[in-house]
């Protein structure tokens, strides 16, 4: 059995009722956000360290901020702080800026700001302050200390929801309040657990995938069979947002925050659709295994330096989360009865998937490998994708030296499908050119 959890998306059918309390919630989200961003910022300037979310429920569980949300929501608040920093920290993009403080800003006509408010954050409450009543779709969540105004029989809030037809809401682990701009209106997204038996793998065969900037995958199925996922999209959006999100006043400010949203659904999108597309050809292929190369020390070289890919690699390389893609890929295969497996990419680029032959001087550009020994040139992506399929580093595979040296051909190598993607479409196949000439 595979457990799974599932997000269902649910419309609030008292909402005039409940409005004045999820939003002094969200004010108290954003409030205490800030104030453990403050001591999180002294901490950095005084030590050079970042204090982690125990560190920062230790420090505030007592401050009046903090009594603001129920217990449990207000560690989810600095466990999403905590995350931020240590994403800033890690990142080797000059131009990113420790998360910032929440707040909206307010301008009068001219364009000059009047006041600035704490903006309504998304409040996110646990079981411990979960009481569901599932047969009359309502749910109880529990008020923060500091909202507990009224008598006992008030403290906490009932919530009736209503989800899309054919939903039941099961084994509820989550609530989480969300605040929709554009509508002016909370709703709840409630994660509920589930378990689903694992069907038997779709075959015995095992796929190599490579991840990088150029292609953000290339994919080998068997010995001749290969694909290209260029990551042109997630570049044009590394590129156009972080210049749109510079051009607004505040980086806190409302445009700034829809501009950061925006951007994240993308990328997710882009994930979750490639990771389906994939699994479908691996079901399609007989596949019950996916070697997938890891990066570990993508960004550091043997003597612990960061690695430098020039300008724009830096860039690319910093907003692509490869870990975030080998986790959605996981789970989508797992759902299917597929294995996913991280494997060693040490010496993929440069061992030829034909001979093993091993020379870094044969990859003779990004996109080229070229073999001296038999005189083939084939796409150095695809190349390392072999490898990785065949798992080279591991001695104990037979595979890996039963295909080398065989009498394979190498078109597939030189010239392999490439889906590109669109957002209303996913990811579809390039138009082939075809060469007429003799």
């Amino acid at each position: 059995m595979l457990e799974v959890h599932r997000t269902h998306q649910a419309k609030i059918h008292n909402h005039s009722q409940v409005e004045d309390s999820l939003d002094r919630h969200g004010w108290s989200a954003s409030k205490l956000w800030n104030v453990a961003n403050y001591h999180s910022r002294q901490r950095w300037d005084e030590i050079g360290e970042i204090p982690d979310h125990g560190d920062l429920k230790d420090e505030l569980k007592t401050h009046n901020k903090y009594n603001g949300l129920h217990s449990q929501s207000s560690q989810r608040v600095l466990e999403e702080l905590a995350e931020a920093f240590n994403s800033w920290y890690g990142s080797d993009d000059e131009r990113d800026n420790p998360p910032g403080y929440r707040k909206e800003n307010y301008y009068d006509s001219e364009g000059r700001r009047v006041h600035e408010e704490h903006p309504r954050s998304t409040v996110t409450w646990k079981q411990n302050g979960i009481k569901h009543d599932a047969k009359n779709n309502r749910v109880r969540l529990s008020k923060g200390a500091n909202h507990k105004e009224h008598p006992k029989a008030w403290e906490y809030i009932l919530v009736e929801y209503e989800t899309r037809p054919g939903v039941t809401v099961e084994n509820l682990q989550q609530v989480r309040a969300v605040y929709d701009r554009a509508k002016g209106q909370w709703e709840l997204h409630l994660v509920c657990k589930d378990e689903i038996e694992t069907p038997a793998a779709p075959g015995e065969e095992t796929v190599g995938i490579d991840l990088g900037i150029c292609n953000f995958a290339a994919v080998a199925y068997s010995t001749e069979d290969a694909d290209l996922y260029p990551g042109n999209r997630l570049k044009q959006d590394g590129y156009y947002f972080p210049k749109e999100i510079a051009k607004c006043d505040d980086s806190g400010s409302e445009r700034a925050t829809r501009l950061h949203a925006k951007w994240s659904e993308r990328r997710t999108h882009f994930f979750h659709s490639l990771a389906k597309h994939i699994v479908e050809k691996c079901i399609e292929r007989d596949v019950g295994r996916i070697n997938v190369g890891t990066l570990a020390g993508v960004r550091e070289d043997d003597n612990g330096e960061s690695k430098n890919w020039g300008k724009h690699g830096n860039l690319d390389l910093h907003g692509w989360a490869f870990d975030r893609f080998t986790n959605i890929l996981g789970y989508k295969a797992k759902v299917e009865g597929i294995e996913v497996v991280e494997v060693s990419e040490r010496d993929t680029s440069k061992t030829c998937c034909v001979c093993g032959r091993e020379d870094e001087s044969q990859r003779v550009e990004r996109g080229l490998y070229v073999c001296e020994e038999h005189d083939d040139a084939f796409n150095a992506d695809v190349n390392g994708a072999e490898n990785i399929r065949l798992n080279i580093n591991n001695t104990s595979n037979s595979e890996s030296s039963v295909s080398l040296g065989e009498d394979r051909s190498t078109g597939w190598l030189a010239q392999p499908g490439v889906y590109l993607y669109d957002l209303s479409s996913g990811f579809q196949p390039q138009e082939q050119v075809v060469d007429s000439k003799p």
